[in-house]
């Protein structure tokens, strides 16, 4: 009787290695959404209550509702219903292409005043069932079968993300996918051959959009993600045996796809140790920043400027505790399902900082993804929270001995 109460999961037995860095994140998110966007006026928005940073504030605590409420479920529960929530959300990705393209892309679909990304719920719907499919006895693993239906349980999401298009949210799948499977023990051989053609794949694309357009008719990168490739290689728009007229033309387009990731490296440097203060940042109040994504995938580089690299390492530090927690709670739980959930949740996290961070500071090729709990993104806000709430609620089950 003693053992079975000590080891019931207490519902007020809160990680707070694991929240407290995740509110601290949010309330920063809201002050720098603030003064990334307030600096062009609230006139821009239609009604005071349009402003980002309240529209972040609701969606921030309908997160924490949903991850509390996901929390409270007992995951093996929430694993039981994962392969309906997976096809749910395949059938709300395939619903965003009724709508008219918004920005080139159909990522949204529109309910309202509110606009919902399916993506963000699907990633979380895919680890979810992944896990569930996974958290099967060793010997199954070695499965060819096993193997393939678990790269169609991650390449269904993958391609109907890709072609909305949003390249960013689509490989995402891909690392989480792998730690996944390494985790569950799928034969270290199969991953060995999975990375070698995905490199493999990747060389043909890459080959394919740089040098040799139209020669993989299958993969074909959209023009603006090509250029956005040749402005992180250094690649010349130009050819070599253009005319004045057409060098001057390919020089103005290359321009056009470096100026944001430009800015964005400026505001960073700017910052110096301490930075300029609070909604003193110049490079967005001038409008140097692009105001469409000062305050959502850029808005690393906002709080760089305005808070310095003393700000930045800050984020970074934060954002680390949540990811190291993450893994500590997946050395701990429970059973096999409970340490695979845990790692495919922590790599989503850890997958989206450095993808987002390396954006803003030139290691990788622009691309649009959330900084998790300080971008703007109802959607991403939302999801990033019933992450939290799934890793609490691995927690709570954890071995006790």
């Amino acid at each position: 009787m003693l053992m079975n109460a000590l080891s019931r999961p207490s519902p007020t037995q809160v990680d707070w290695y694991l929240l407290l860095p995740a509110l601290l994140l949010a309330a920063m998110g809201v002050a720098f959404i603030y003064s990334a966007a307030t600096v062009h006026g609230l006139d821009d928005y239609m009604r005071w209550y349009q402003h980002p940073y309240l529209r972040q504030i609701l969606a921030l605590l309908v997160g924490l509702g949903l991850g509390a409420a996901v929390c409270l479920v007992d995951y093996h529960s929430i694993a039981r219903w994962s392969l309906v929530f997976y096809w749910a959300s395949l059938l709300l990705l395939l619903i965003v292409f009724l709508y008219e393209p918004r920005y080139g892309a159909r990522r949204w679909i529109s309910v309202g005043s509110l606009a919902i990304q399916p993506s963000e719920f699907a990633k979380l719907a895919t680890i979810c069932s992944l896990a569930n499919y996974l958290s099967r006895p060793a010997n199954e693993l070695s499965s060819p079968q096993l193997l393939l239906r678990t790269l169609l349980m991650i390449g269904l999401p993958f391609a109907l993300i890709l072609i909305e298009p949003d390249l960013g949210s689509s490989i995402v799948l891909i690392p989480v996918g792998l730690s996944m499977m390494f985790m569950a023990g799928i034969p270290r051989r199969y991953l060995f051959r999975l990375l070698a053609g995905a490199a493999l794949l990747v060389s043909l694309v890459l080959v394919d959009a740089l040098y040799y357009p139209r020669l993989i008719p299958v993969f074909q990168l959209e023009d603006y993600q090509t250029n956005r490739i040749r402005v992180y290689l250094g690649m010349p728009f130009a050819a070599p045996d253009a005319s004045p007229s057409e060098r001057r033309k390919a020089d103005f387009e290359e321009r056009r796809f470096t100026y944001n990731v430009d800015q964005a490296m400026i505001s960073v440097g700017s910052g110096g140790w301490r930075g300029k203060g609070w909604c003193e940042g110049t490079q967005n109040a001038l409008g140097y920043l692009p105001k469409k994504v000062a305050h959502n995938d850029f808005i690393f580089s906002v709080i760089a400027e305005e808070w310095g690299f003393l700000g930045s390492v800050s984020v970074v530090i934060l954002h680390g505790m949540i990811i190291l927690r993450g893994l500590v709670i997946a050395a701990m739980a429970r059973d096999g399902l409970g340490r695979v959930l845990a790692v495919g949740l922590t790599m989503l996290l850890f997958t989206h900082v450095f993808i987002n961070i390396g954006v803003n500071i030139r290691l990788l090729p622009v691309t649009g993804l959330p900084l998790p709990f300080l971008s703007a993104g109802g959607s991403s806000a939302i999801s990033f929270m019933m992450a939290l709430g799934l890793l609490q609620n691995i927690k709570r089950h954890q071995r006790n001995y």
